[in-house]
């Protein structure tokens, strides 16, 4: 059982940064991706950024990318979203996933049902 918990989210003005932190427990060999996903009010859950664990290749929305950087300590057991020049459309709440199975080595998992285990959230508010 892969247990995330998410930090470091918070107020911010626009043009600034933050960086989330998810430390992951329960972490197994067969855990193949982890992403970041995002949900504003009102809105869907969308997929802001993910990795490949074993291979750390990325991927980005387009909303974020030259922006956002996703990226693991080398233990692999937190991951880390650095948010730059941010802006008000990216306040949401952040949430960290898993997506483990052995089918993630041939495919890849896009949209939030194919996660299996989520953090609990952390808030980011970015004013104007």
């Amino acid at each position: 059982q892969v247990q995330l918990v998410e930090s470091g989210g918070g107020s911010v003005q626009a043009g600034g940064s933050l960086r989330l932190s998810c430390a992951a427990s329960g972490y197994t060999a067969s855990t193949y991706y982890m992403g970041w996903f995002r949900q504003a009010p009102g809105k869907e859950r969308e997929g802001v950024a993910r990795i490949r664990t074993g291979g750390g290749s990325t991927y980005y929305a387009d909303s974020v990318k030259g922006r956002f950087t996703i990226s693991q300590d080398n233990a692999k057991i937190t991951f880390y979203l650095q948010m730059n020049s941010l802006k008000p459309e990216d306040t949401a709440m952040y949430y960290c996933a898993a997506a483990a199975g052995r089918r993630w080595l041939v495919s890849v998992p896009k949209d939030p049902y194919e996660y299996n285990y989520w953090g609990q959230g952390t808030q980011v508010t970015v004013s104007s």
